[in-house]
């Protein structure tokens, strides 16, 4: 039975790449009682990260100095009458972002001896130092009694678990020597607020298990011990120190524990959630609904479906992220993809006109144009005609991520004259990122997977009319963009408000905490046809890049 009381309120916190911030919600209405964004001091500083490598960590102070500033300034701009009254707090993260803790479930960059220490760090999503790892596994698995890639599109990435943590394991001799277990940056958030971090007993989230480190109950739980240690021998014995169980995130990490309940002001009633990553949240925050297309769109993208276990679970889809009973929503099969660069596409041509300018002309300037560009070359690219003999890009900059992870390869562009200039390359970006986009579709429909409507989320779908009219030209299909600012906070405090039992389910707490949509995008008929020629150009490219990459590749191990 679930008992409703008034002015009952919750807090969801989303951990992005670059901040952490905090939702305080009515239950009831959903409405925003205080907010607070708090942004990574270290990361801010690129400190543990080489870009040239792909090697991105983060600190975990950067999360723990987060965690508490981020739901203090929540709390700070709300009615005093407000604490008191929160039950419940969820969180959400990027993944997969493991990294290496000891017996008591520290991560070892929280000791004297690993403080500068990267490998000791947090592996975040898109770091691709474990691109060898990941075929390996690939070719093990798809060599094995049993194909452990088969519920994640027959491709393991190396984006994911297993590869980050094989790859440091071979590399760092100290991690390899003091690395009791190793968890997932949902789970450790959750577990720290609780007080209990034993890797042996916190509890997992089903949505990282599944997408990203190989567990299903087909399995038992993880890859066997035999698998991992035929892969490699040292990792001959870390299934024992994982987990066999994973759990949902309608269901309860524990309560806020004494020390956590001092530092933020509440009471150690408070209910602590299971987390989950940020696109899986996010999905839930932007109101999805079975095969509803729900891209979560920022720096990269990932893209979220769900659907009856018992209308598709019997399928398996090829060259996405993962296929996972209730890493959405209980009862609900998750299925995950996604572009390893979408915002960050953007973001590089920005930097590759600003660095110059912050090298001649200084920092001032260099703010200034940086500020201005890329809404100028929105405006100017909007102006430009769609045509046919229009240049051609890949939006592969970090590599791809689905359909068939590869994240070895590059980005291209074709096309190019001398009558090119910025606002044409930058308009080319954008459908680049836009025909990826389509390429996922394609994919879901053909492994026949219908979509039934298309909801964007995050801020490019926020802030960048341009690059949502275009993708929805591109896909030749409406996108309603969700309401809230903060989607992914939002359906963490969701969860929050289920795992606290406010709600009796993830739907009730949508139709009682949704804040709707404001926006919504309808393909133009004159543009859809022609991007159905450039989207084929695309494809060509595509092709041409992937195999000469692939022969290349070949020639240099053959020499």
């Amino acid at each position: 039975m679930y008992l409703v009381m008034q002015n009952q309120y919750v807090i969801g916190v989303d951990f992005g790449t670059d901040s952490v911030r905090a939702l305080l919600v009515d239950t009831q209405t959903g409405q925003v009682a205080g907010t607070h964004v708090h942004e990574y001091s270290r990361w801010k500083q690129g400190l543990y990260c080489n870009p040239a490598q792909s090697q991105f960590r983060q600190h975990p102070l950067d999360y723990l100095e987060g965690l508490e500033a981020s739901i203090k300034g929540a709390l700070a701009n709300a009615l005093t009458d407000v604490r008191p009254q929160v039950v419940g707090i969820s969180i959400d993260t990027t993944g997969s972002t493991p990294g290496p803790v000891d017996e008591t479930g520290l991560p070892l960059a929280l000791r004297p001896d690993f403080a500068e220490n990267p490998n000791g760090m947090f592996i975040l999503w898109k770091d691709h130092t474990a691109n060898a790892e990941a075929e390996e596994i690939n070719h093990l698995a798809h060599h094995w009694d049993t194909d452990y890639t088969k519920y994640v599109g027959g491709i393991y990435s190396s984006e994911w678990f297993w590869a980050k943590i094989l790859r440091t394991l071979r590399v760092d001799e100290a991690v390899r020597q003091h690395a009791f277990s190793w968890i997932e940056h949902c789970d450790w958030m959750s577990a720290v607020l609780t007080g209990n971090t034993n890797p042996l007993t916190l509890r997992r989230s089903r949505c990282a298990a599944g997408h990203k480190a190989l567990w299903h109950s087909e399995f038992n739980g993880l890859p066997s011990n035999e698998f991992l240690t035929r892969l490699d021998p040292l990792l001959g014995g870390l299934r024992d120190r994982l987990y066999t169980d994973s759990y949902t995130s309608d269901q309860a990490m524990g309560t806020l524990s004494a020390e956590w309940a001092e530092k933020l002001g509440l009471s150690t009633d408070v209910v602590i959630g299971i987390g989950a990553f940020d696109a899986h949240m996010g999905a839930i925050g932007a109101e999805i609904e079975p095969y509803a297309f729900v891209r979560i769109i920022g720096t990269s993208t990932c893209d979220i479906l769900m659907a009856p276990n018992e209308e598709i679970g019997h399928q398996l889809i090829r060259g996405i992220c993962g296929q996972v009973d209730g890493s959405v929503a209980p009862g609900m099969l998750g299925l995950e993809a996604g572009q390893s660069a979408f915002g960050d596409v953007y973001a590089w041509f920005a930097r590759l006109i600003t660095g110059p300018v912050r090298d001649l002309l200084g920092n001032e300037a260099a703010d200034t144009l940086s500020r201005q560009l890329i809404p100028y070359l929105s405006e100017q690219a909007a102006q430009l005609p769609v045509t046919e003999k229009d240049p051609v890009a890949l939006d592969w900059i970090n590599g791809r991520r689905t359909p068939d992870a590869n994240h070895t390869l590059k980005a291209a562009m074709a096309g190019l004259n001398l009558g090119t200039d910025a606002a044409k390359v930058f308009k080319a970006l954008v459908e680049a990122t836009a025909f990826g986009s389509r390429s996922i579709v394609e994919r879901f429909i053909e492994e026949g997977v219908p979509i039934k409507k298309v909801i964007a989320i995050g801020g490019v779908a926020k802030k960048s009319p341009f690059v949502m009219q275009t993708l929805a030209d591109v896909l030749n299909k409406p996108i309603q963009v969700a309401q809230a600012d903060q989607a992914c906070a939002l359906g963490a405090a969701m969860c929050a408000a289920v795992a606290a039992g406010v709600h009796p389910s993830l739907e009730a707490a949508q139709r009682a905490m949704g804040s709707g949509f404001d926006a919504e995008y309808t393909p133009r008929p004159e543009q859809v046809t022609v991007y159905d020629t450039l989207y084929r150009k695309y494809r060509q490219l595509g092709r041409f890049v992937e195999e000469q990459f692939t022969h290349a590749q070949a020639l240099t191990e053959a020499v």
